[in-house]
């Protein structure tokens, strides 16, 4: 019993803290989203960037916007890899996935490289 009472009382502090710390990173990361909109780094103009980063911020409040919009970026990764012929998807998806992305839409594209290490013969 006195087991149950602990482990509540424990849920009991961490959840307005885990809510703190959500809160917290969502304000983050609309500071990052509207300094994007000012500095001319977001793909947008400045109005709508700004509207698209304070309507984040409140999805982010309310707690439905990272995880779903995380998921679909994942799922348009592996999409892009779906045409290709299976031994070049497999190595498509592990780059999408694993690999690390350089330069933006504005420069022209994003290219996605992954080093892998090929045992000498």
């Amino acid at each position: 019993m006195r087991f149950l009472l602990a482990a509540t009382a424990a849920l009991l502090v961490a959840a307005p803290a885990a809510a703190g710390t959500a809160s917290a990173a969502a304000q983050e990361l609309y500071r990052q989203e509207r300094a994007a909109c000012f500095n001319g780094t977001s793909n947008q103009d400045r109005a709508t960037c700004l509207k698209e980063a304070g309507a984040a911020l409140q999805e982010a409040r309310r707690g439905n916007n990272e995880t779903a919009a995380e998921a679909q970026l994942a799922r348009n990764r592996v999409a892009r890899c779906a045409k290709l012929p299976a031994p070049d998807r497999d190595e498509c998806v592990m780059r999408m996935s694993q690999g690390t992305a350089t330069g933006s839409a504005l420069q022209g594209g994003v290219l996605r490289t992954l080093e892998q290490p090929v045992a000498p013969k």
